[in-house]
């Protein structure tokens, strides 16, 4: 007699809505969450673009039910997944989604540094599989670096002629940027296009289209003045006796 087993006693894993999705744990300091807001700000209209694909940041990734025996809820703090829905997560559960990310950013502070360069990246090598992991410390831009997946191990990526690391992921490249955001200047990091142009801020669009319609309006006016002075030399001839039209 062939036996049947119920799928009531099989033990499905639990969903991203049975899964902690906070552990109240703020980031670093301001500076790291503006890193942050800036890697993902400039990155979604780019996304928006796309048919496909989700980025993240300072969210859970869940690959294994041992991370929930053992308390090990702590995310990356930025990651993007490309082939995949762009739909809302409370978190990024692996064996839901059927992959992990394409790529992941971590940002280093004195707290978390060496974790995130021994513990995390091994984790992303062995067991997450991530294709392109960086790091990156938003107070010491000298300790920054890039790594890709070849076989079993990451290898170490090298920086292009522009200091820049490519993304082959994203056919995006990471530069490092002197510049103001939100007020602060330092040197961030930020995507570009391999062409060598930033992905703009939703501020540099806004002054970007402010400086279009600027021009446009000089512009017209200028076309304005250039008829005014047409018109008034047309009606100049035409006292003189001369058909404007036939000169």
């Amino acid at each position: 007699m062939t036996s049947v087993i119920s799928n009531e006693s099989i033990a499905l894993p639990p969903t991203q809505d049975e899964l902690p999705c906070d552990d109240g744990i703020p980031m670093e300091t301001q500076r790291h969450k503006m890193q942050m807001d800036l890697l993902l700000d400039t990155l979604q209209p780019w996304l928006d673009q796309r048919e496909d694909g989700y980025i993240g940041g300072n969210m859970f990734i869940y690959f294994s039910t041992q991370q929930i025996r053992n308390q090990d809820f702590r995310g990356p703090d930025f990651f993007a997944v490309l082939g995949l829905p762009k739909q809302e997560r409370k978190s990024w559960v692996v064996w839901e989604e059927g992959k992990a990310p394409n790529v992941v950013i971590e940002l280093l502070s004195e707290s978390t540094g060496n974790e995130d360069k021994t513990r995390k990246k091994t984790i992303y090598q062995n067991q997450l599989r991530v294709p392109e992991y960086f790091w990156y410390d938003p107070f010491n831009p000298a300790d920054w670096a890039g790594f890709y997946l070849q076989g079993s191990e990451y290898q170490p990526l090298a920086r292009d002629g522009n200091n820049r690391y490519i993304s082959q992921q994203l056919d995006l490249a990471l530069v490092q940027w002197h510049g103001v955001y939100k007020n602060v200047e330092t040197v961030w990091l930020r995507w570009e296009t391999l062409e060598g142009e930033l992905l703009p801020t939703e501020r540099e669009l806004s002054q970007e289209a402010q400086q279009a319609q600027q021009e446009a309006q000089q512009a017209q006016q200028e076309a304005q003045q250039v008829q005014q002075k047409n018109e008034k030399l047309a009606a100049k001839l035409r006292e003189l006796g001369i058909d404007p039209d036939t000169v």
